[in-house]
């Protein structure tokens, strides 16, 4: 028998230390010999990134200790930071990338007696410095060759990107010069390369500005010199309304692309012929369905070439599974398991597969799919009930209808607890959470900061909203020019709908979101009175302030698509900034925001809240001093979580005592 008791005033055993120990996941596989690594969050060693190998004996460890951070700044949401070669003889060699110098290090973690990494490129005092990602070690040649971020000046825009060779003897240490370019300024945005099985060949991405890669980009193939030069190189697929993010080569040395040509993100194969032309690419299994996504990271992994011609794939609609795809039929099997979520990073190995994969009750973790058998296993970073399985809210993923009849997608969780049930008759409240983006989604996978929230009988519900991935190009094109509009309807259509159905307290809805969810969280308080409250999280609150470098490199022409270019539609980014409408609000809310927030930088948040004071609505604001954008370390975590409960305590009328209350300003 369930105890009766208001909704939001449950108890529960998921605090929010529990919570910001299972922040984050596993990211960037890859395979090294007989050894899967990867890299794993650190919410305690202050928000790092652990380089972490698991050897054949299914022996985990941590190959780097703190304070090593394995994390890359390029684009400033970074890439692949490490690469590794497997020497039988002398135990593996890894590169990395630092966080705080961003220098690439070399690494023998075998070697004996131990030999701490050993800096292989320069540090520079202007602008960002330098930045490196996506490496592919060339041993043959004593090089790495990734991409190059280099500053050239004192704002965030004054950057270049190019293909290098940075020398693996230690050599560019402290030398710039000796760092060799490849390929030159061809395009504002590139990705590593990737060889051909023979070595005579390179293949890369490359984008400019205003163009976001989901929007178009360009493939790019050259020859491969003797010397090491790329010579004759040239646009082969893509273009400026065609989105490639990824590319790489079968083991006969014909070139894989996935592509959006079709309006859906899917995957291509195309034969370099002599003379280097590439032919037209052919679809290998065409469906109304993405095998790909949104470049936000350079050298993302939706597909992984196999020794013995299959292709894995990581394809879905709204949520994505594991495939193994025969290119020669087109027939493609799915992996068998509980998982609804797998990620874009793939490590092959032979004939079998590794991802990262999560599902309603379980978080990310490492699988293998063995291509021979269709066996799967977890073989990394296995999730453990950190809580009894049953205070996890059973989700459900739900499409609403919303203005003119368009679709709107959306996870529900509901309020859910093994042992208390609101009275009856009694209505829940409901967070709306807008994701981040806004071109991303929401994944299905368990996460232990809404635990937090429906454990305590307070119910989320996620929407993917018009300009969200995983639904087709049309569907994330709904948000071209319309950012502020087509989210903040779409939020408000899921919280009525919700309301419509009985299912949630018209007067205890709350909104939230970080990034662009943070923009649609301050855009909705400003223009509907949906809300009781809001949580503003590392927001973007003053348009004509990020287009004019109030942000970084690579989203500093992002509004040329959301909202419209500057030059034509001025008064719109006037019109559609919450931080012109601060006088609308009324509901009480909450700002967080990290200190050193290139991104959104806390400049506008502060802006936000002079204009605020003195209205008379209550607000609040925690700013954190070491976090940029995306919180990471355990105390943040904490500090963050029990203060958007404090608030919903407060507006709603829980009377909470188990989290600190916030001081409020009016």
């Amino acid at each position: 028998m369930k105890t009766s008791a208001a909704h939001g005033t449950w108890p529960s055993p998921v605090d929010a230390a529990l919570a910001a120990a299972h922040d984050g996941r596993p990211e960037y596989l890859g395979a090294v010999g007989d050894a899967l690594w990867w890299t794993a969050p650190r919410p305690a060693e202050g928000g790092r990134r652990a380089l972490v190998r698991r050897r054949a004996d299914g022996t985990e460890e941590t190959v780097l200790p703190a304070p090593w951070n394995v994390r890359s700044r390029v684009v400033e949401y970074g890439g692949q930071p490490w690469a590794a070669v497997d020497r039988p003889a002398d135990g593996p060699l890894v590169v990395f990338c630092h966080f705080p110098d961003q220098r690439l290090y070399a690494y023998e973690p075998d070697a004996a007696p131990a030999v701490p990494p050993r800096p292989l490129t320069p540090v520079s005092a202007v602008g960002g410095g330098l930045r490196w990602a996506d490496p592919v070690i060339r041993p043959e040649r004593g090089e790495i060759w990734c991409v190059l971020e280099e500053f050239t000046g004192p704002a965030p825009t004054d950057v270049r990107r190019v293909l290098v060779a940075v020398p693996l003897d230690g050599s560019a240490a402290g030398d710039r010069t000796a760092v060799r370019e490849l390929t030159g300024e061809r395009h504002r945005f590139v990705t590593g390369p990737r060889l051909s099985p023979d070595g005579r060949r390179a293949a890369w991405i490359g984008w400019d500005h205003p163009r976001m890669p989901w929007d178009g980009t360009e493939v790019l193939l050259a020859e491969i010199a003797p010397d090491g030069t790329f010579r004759n190189a040239r646009t082969v697929a893509g273009g400026p309304a065609e989105s490639v993010p990824q590319i790489d080569w079968d083991p006969a040395g014909r070139l894989l692309l996935v592509s959006d040509r079709t309006g859906w993100w899917n995957l291509y194969r195309a034969s370099v012929d002599a003379d280097g032309s590439l032919s037209e690419p052919v679809p290998l299994h065409p469906r109304d369905e993405e095998f790909g996504g949104p470049l936000w990271k350079i050298g993302q992994k939706w597909f992984a070439p196999l020794d013995n011609g299959l292709v894995a794939v990581v394809h879905g609609r709204g949520s994505t599974s594991l495939g193994v795809l025969d290119p020669e039929s087109g027939e493609l099997a799915d992996a068998v398991g509980p998982w609804t979520e797998w990620d874009a990073t793939l490590a092959a190995h032979g004939t079998r597969v590794v991802g990262l994969a999560g599902g309603p009750r379980s978080s990310h973790e490492l699988v293998e799919l063995d291509t021979r058998t269709g066996r799967t296993r977890v073989v990394g970073a296995a999730h453990t009930d950190a809580v009894d399985p049953a205070y996890y809210s059973p989700p459900r993923a739900r499409t609403f209808t919303g203005p003119g009849g368009r679709e709107i997608h959306a996870h529900l969780h509901p309020p859910h607890h093994p042992g208390f049930t609101g009275p009856a008759g009694e209505l829940p409240p409901y967070v709306i959470r807008a994701h981040g983006g806004p071109t991303g989604r929401t994944p299905l996978v368990l996460d232990l900061e809404i635990t937090y929230f429906t454990s305590r009988g307070i119910g989320v519900a996620e929407v993917d909203y018009g300009g969200s991935t995983g639904y087709g190009r049309e569907y994330r094109e709904r948000l071209r020019e319309q950012w502020g509009v087509v989210d903040v309807e779409d939020c408000a259509a899921v919280a009525a709908a919700l309301v419509a159905e009985g299912a949630a307290d018209p007067a205890r809805l709350a909104v939230c979101g970080g990034s662009a969810g943070g923009w649609t969280a301050a855009a909705s308080l400003a223009g509907t009175d949906v809300y009781a409250c809001g949580t503003i999280i590392y927001p973007v609150l003053d348009l004509r302030d990020w287009a004019a470098e109030g942000t970084h490199d690579f989203e500093s022409q992002y509004l040329h698509g959301l909202i419209g270019p500057l030059d034509r539609v001025p008064a719109r980014y006037k019109e559609r900034s919450p931080i012109e409408h601060v006088d609308r609000i009324t509901a009480p809310f909450l700002l967080l925001q990290g200190l050193d927030d290139v991104v959104c930088p806390p400049a506008q948040a502060e802006r936000f809240l002079a204009r605020a004071a003195g209205r008379g609505v209550p607000h609040a604001y925690l700013a954190f001093e070491g976090e940029g954008h995306g919180f990471r370390a355990a105390d943040t975590l904490v500090r963050a979580l029990e203060a958007e409960l404090s608030l919903y305590s407060e507006v709603f009328g829980l009377g909470r005592t188990d989290v600190p209350a916030l001081e409020y300003r009016t």
